[in-house]
Order: C-alpha cells, then structure tokens, then sequence
C-alpha cells in the first residue's frame, strides 16, 4: 500500500513538472513575442566559442526585431533573451539540469551548423540581455546586450 501511494505522488509530480517549467518561461521581461504578420527587421546573430557576433545591439521601443541565429561553433550553444537577473538566475539551474534544452519564444538551443529564428517585438525599455546558459558557456564571455530606447 505504501509503495502504491509512494508511486502515486511521484506521478502526480512528474506530471506538474512541465506546467512548471512552462511557468517559469511564461513571463518575458525584455518584451513579447513578435506577431508573424507585422514586420520586422532582421539581425542575423552567428554563435560561435564562446561569443556572439554581434554582441551588441540596439533596437527602438515598439520595435519587432527576426533573429536569425546560426551557430557557427562545434558545440551546442544557447540564445536566450532575459534580463541578466534572469539569465544569472536560470543558469545556476542549468547547472543543475545542463541537458536542459531551450525552445521558447525567447530562448532556443542549436546544434553545430544549425539556424533557428526568434521573433521577437521589444515592448519595454532598457538593457537586456542574450547568452548562452549551457553551464560554463555564460562564465567564458558568451554574453551580448540589447539596448531598447
């Protein structure tokens, strides 16, 4: 009987798992995702060890920005948008967790070679940040800013 009800509240917790983990995404300080029939000016942002290129950028307040993201290294590289309390935050638990993959509207993980696309409208002002949280990526300087006027 013990090991029944054991079973059950570990179901129950692994179930509540992804409703969690969605939460924890579901809130967007730098902005909101971007609406697919509005346009929007393209950045094209390669990945590679352990940098971004561009690593800075700026947009206007309002603005709906197409990253284009291709990594260009031989590793696994992450680009998430946050701001750097969030990302500092979120990372600590990727070290935790480092297989932890990112496909959201503001974060995504590639593999080497691969492209991916985030559309993204910046709805708030100020210093945000992108970086790569895949553990010790973000310590080795793979960190770049986005300055909303």
């Amino acid at each position: 009987m013990k090991k029944t009800i054991k079973l059950g509240f570990v179901l129950a917790a692994l179930s509540t798992a992804p409703a969690f983990a969605h939460d924890q995404h579901g809130h967007f300080s730098a902005g909101e995702p971007g609406d697919p029939k509005k346009p929007a000016r393209t950045i094209e942002i390669l990945m590679n060890e352990m940098d971004y290129a561009p690593a800075r950028i700026e947009v206007k307040r309002g603005e709906q920005i197409r990253f284009v993201l291709r990594n260009v290294g031989k590793e696994d590289h992450e680009f998430l948008l946050a701001t750097p309390k969030e990302n500092l935050a979120h990372a600590e638990v990727m070290k935790k967790h480092p297989h932890m993959e990112h496909d959201d509207p503001n974060g995504v993980r590639l593999a080497p070679s691969k492209t991916a696309e985030i559309l993204w409208k910046f709805s708030k002002a100020g210093t945000f940040e992108f970086s790569c949280l895949i553990p010790g990526h973000r310590d080795y300087g793979m960190v770049g800013h986005v300055t909303v006027n």
